[in-house]
């Protein structure tokens, strides 16, 4: 199974300026090549965003995981995965 399916790639398109001033893709091929390129992670689970940020040694200001999940990088899958990308 690729890293990026379908449902990661739709949800990225719809949802990308949230992150982003403008497009930074416009179908689903654009969106792939964007999220590899900026080596984006897809996860499972809230823990596994809050993991993903105290790895990368983000400080997170004692954020719930609710809260984390508003940050602008953390994309809802809709399907219980999170799409992780760093601007």
């Amino acid at each position: 199974m690729p890293q990026y399916d379908e449902e990661v790639l739709k949800c990225f398109l719809e949802n990308q300026l949230q992150l982003f001033p403008e497009r930074v893709a416009e179908t689903l091929e654009e969106a792939e090549d964007f999220l590899e390129e900026c080596m984006a992670v897809v996860v499972d689970s809230v823990e596994e965003v809050i993991e993903y940020f105290e790895d990368e040694g983000i400080d997170m200001e004692g954020a719930a995981g609710e809260e984390i999940l508003e940050a602008d990088e953390v994309f809802d899958i809709g399907d219980g995965r999170y799409l992780i990308v760093e601007g």
